[in-house]
């Protein structure tokens, strides 16, 4: 069984307008078919080191196929310049970790 994956926005700022509305709106129905579901969506952070503003959404993936998948279908690509056009921020996919997972682990 392979790990999940993630999809990851910092968003620094978003002008939460129509378009902004549009895209909140279309989203889960692109998620859907690649099992993809929120873990982080835009939740107040409790900083404990360095700074951080803006906010932070988590997609969790049962692999990375199905979030590169996910990313680049047609229909969340019809959705991207809603969200692009009206925020600042990076968007990446991640490989999470197996589990049982130790911080060693990545000395192997």
């Amino acid at each position: 069984m392979s790990a999940p994956a993630y999809g990851v926005a910092y968003l620094r700022s978003v002008n939460m307008g129509p378009e902004i509305v549009e895209y909140l709106e279309r989203i889960d129905a692109t998620l859907a078919p690649f099992s993809g579901k929120f873990l982080v969506h835009g939740a107040k952070s409790d900083v404990r080191e360095g700074d951080w503003s803006g906010n932070l959404v988590v997609i969790e993936f049962p692999d990375m196929a199905s979030a590169a998948a996910w990313y680049e279908s047609p229909a969340y690509r019809e959705i991207i310049p809603l969200r692009a056009d009206n925020s600042d921020g990076t968007v990446f996919l991640v490989d999470g970790v197996d589990q049982p997972h130790k911080a060693t682990d990545i000395l192997a």
